[in-house]
């Protein structure tokens, strides 16, 4: 097993227990790493059957204080598999001595938006115009600047397309505004003409040390990452890649964030880079490097919170494709075309998030590798498709 650092060589070593908070498909992924790297994982899910389940050693609310008290007194380090954790509830752990990754006090940058504009400004870093509104008046007033058109955003919660509209009109957001608690607003920014979205992840540990891996190119289907190129091609000459890492590794740090944390941007047709939407864990963007890269970002997540050395994060192959498998076969299982699927792509890497099929959900993904773009996008491509029929 891994040992703990100790200041006292004569102390008696302790093996590393990470305790996850949250039973989905990105802390499934995050047990293999824990595994092959000898540290004790544990989850708590939210119910019975999600997909962490073999690794749950307690169901139960994360919105409960002692729930989480009592799942984290067993473990030493605790982190995310989202993002919904009460900051008070992560605020106490803390202060009764757990060590929480990423901590609260960066965590909240990511569960609330309006916060993380706050400080991406306060930081530097380039966003959409933006503002947060209250009431009719102030949304009509911003929608006035914009042009007729704007993105409305709740402030916590969404994910995947959920707590977002794009809006032509003040009513289109009327509900939302009637259920507003007192002081609280929704976001407003401007609609980005962008080029491309790209995603940048950068992974850091409590000592500061930081990796990047390489930029990537993401695609949406109905505000659900549907495929990610890796790295993210060249366009037009622009030297996105280096300014992109230079944001992340801004972000990080000036957020004190520990672990992985995804930066997701608009690149527009002038170049300029955007930053739209920030993640602290393992992130949708970056299962690529299960197979694409040295070091998988699951695997680096778990080293950053443990405080281990991080690993490399070059490529392993020219080119890497993840295509999200949506929704899933109409009866059965994914397993159910594994034949098919496997027989003919044996290049394509398949990882199920034992789920059951919904129209539009996530329940696995696609990657394959090479060297050539074209075949490797169509491959896999292809591959996901099968899981559909």
């Amino acid at each position: 097993m891994i040992e703990c650092e100790t200041k006292n060589k004569t102390e008696t070593p302790q093996r590393i227990r990470v305790g996850v908070i949250g039973g989905g498909q990105l802390a499934r992924m995050m047990v293999p790493p824990a595994l092959h790297l000898g540290l004790e994982i544990s989850v708590l899910a939210e119910s019975e059957g999600m997909s962490a389940a073999r690794a749950a050693d307690a169901v139960g609310d994360y919105r409960d204080l002692q729930t989480v008290l009592d799942f984290a007194a067993n473990v030493d380090v605790v982190t995310f598999d989202h993002e919904h954790v009460p900051g008070t509830i992560l605020t106490e752990l803390q202060a009764r001595g757990h060590a929480v990754y990423p901590p609260p006090q960066a965590l909240q940058y990511a569960q609330n938006k309006l916060l993380m504009r706050e400080k991406l400004v306060e930081l530097k870093v380039a966003t959409p115009k933006w503002m947060p509104v209250k009431n009719e008046t102030e949304l009509a007033d911003f929608l006035a600047e914009c042009g007729g058109k704007a993105v409305v955003k709740t402030l916590r919660g969404g994910y995947d397309g959920k707590g977002v509209r794009v809006i032509t009109g003040v009513v289109e957001v009327a509900d939302w505004l009637r259920e507003l608690a007192p002081g609280d607003a929704l976001l407003a920014e401007e609609l980005v003409n962008f080029k491309r979205e790209v995603s940048q992840l950068v992974a850091r540990r409590p000592d500061g040390e930081m990796r990047v891996w390489p930029l990537v190119e993401t695609v949406q289907k109905n505000g659900v990452c549907a495929e990610v190129i890796a790295p993210a091609p060249v366009l037009d000459g622009y030297d996105t890649s280096s300014r992109a890492a230079q944001i992340g590794k801004t972000i990080a740090e000036g957020a004190g964030a520990v672990g992985v944390v995804a930066v997701e941007m608009f690149e527009c047709a002038n170049g300029d880079l955007l930053v739209n939407e920030l993640a602290m864990r393992p992130h949708n963007s970056g299962h690529f490097t299960i197979e694409g890269s040295v070091t998988s970002q699951f695997e680096q997540h778990l080293r950053a919170v443990c405080n281990l050395p991080l690993g490399e994060v070059a490529m392993t192959a020219p080119v890497a494709v993840m295509i999200n498998v949506l929704g899933g076969p109409s009866a059965g299982s994914m397993l159910s075309q594994y034949q098919q699927v496997l027989a003919q792509y044996p290049a394509a890497k398949v990882h199920s998030y034992g789920k059951a099929s919904r129209p539009g959900r996530k329940v696995g993904h696609v990657t394959v590798t090479g060297d050539n773009l074209s075949r490797v996008l169509a491959d896999a491509h292809a591959a996901a498709r099968l899981f559909d029929a």
